[in-house]
């Protein structure tokens, strides 16, 4: 039987508003397009019970995020305010199902991204950029899922943690990136695995806001994507990302697991 919009974005919500996973969808179940409806509808579910958009987030935009999930495009999904963790703060591992880490690069907008960007442009709409790593929380049983079964649910969007915002562009071009558990490295790597440089992920969003017919208000964040593969999270762990070294680094960000 095939399932709706409606209920596909029922099932998915239901599942991250209990903490509990699902089975994927039956292969070919619904079109890319149709993913992207069930996450709008899902995300609007939780707009509904209270929550307020916060930006948008890119998946899959380094080589290591494709080889370790199994696909092979770029995707985005949607941030909610209630994501968003405290930098230096305590994470609370029952919000989430099975949760994993990965070091990124956060931006905020100066000015509203409502049309496609050139790379020029993409950085005059860039008011800060910030050190950050993203929790993410698939749904599905055993971390795994379709191209469709990913976006539908929203990218596995779950938390992130943003550190101190920077004007300082030009540490991003091909920065070392640290992500530790317990000052130990865990991901190593570097920011040219987002596309490139971090601030094509701007252009990036800058299309795909458009071919949804969406526009992204000043003082959005925008998540580029991750730099390494992802890392499970345990109870008790300290973890920290670091990107750059000396003047030039970006300051760091860190969150403590509840034990």
């Amino acid at each position: 039987m095939m399932t709706t919009v409606q209920e596909a974005a029922a099932l998915l919500d239901g599942a991250a508003h209990a903490r509990h996973d699902v089975e994927q969808f039956p292969s070919g179940q619904f079109t890319l397009a149709r993913a992207y409806e069930i996450q709008r509808a899902s995300i609007q579910r939780r707009i509904e019970r209270g929550e307020r958009h916060k930006g948008i987030k890119l998946g899959f935009t380094s080589r290591a995020k494709m080889i370790q999930m199994g696909v092979d495009s770029l995707i985005w999904g949607l941030l909610t305010d209630a994501m968003v963790e405290e930098d230096g703060g305590v994470v609370d591992l029952g919000r989430y199902i099975h949760p994993r880490v990965e070091p990124e690069v956060c931006f905020v907008t100066r000015r509203t991204i409502d049309a496609p960007l050139t790379a020029l442009e993409a950085a005059d709409c860039i008011e800060a950029v910030a050190p950050a790593m993203e929790i993410i929380d698939s749904r599905y049983r055993n971390f795994k899922f379709s191209l469709e079964d990913v976006v539908a649910d929203n990218c596995s969007s779950a938390g992130l943690v943003v550190g101190a915002w920077s004007r300082n562009f030009d540490a991003l071009a091909n920065a070392g990136v640290r992500m530790q558990f317990d000052g130990r490295d865990v991901q190593v790597g570097s920011t040219a695995a987002i596309l490139g440089h971090p601030l094509r992920s701007i252009v990036q969003a800058s299309r795909l806001l458009h071919g949804a017919q969406m526009s992204l208000p000043a003082g959005s964040l925008i998540m580029a994507g991750a730099a390494t593969a992802a890392e499970a999270l345990r109870p008790g762990v300290h973890v920290q990302c670091r990107i750059g070294s000396g003047t030039g680094a970006l300051a760091s960000v860190a969150f403590h697991v509840a034990g």
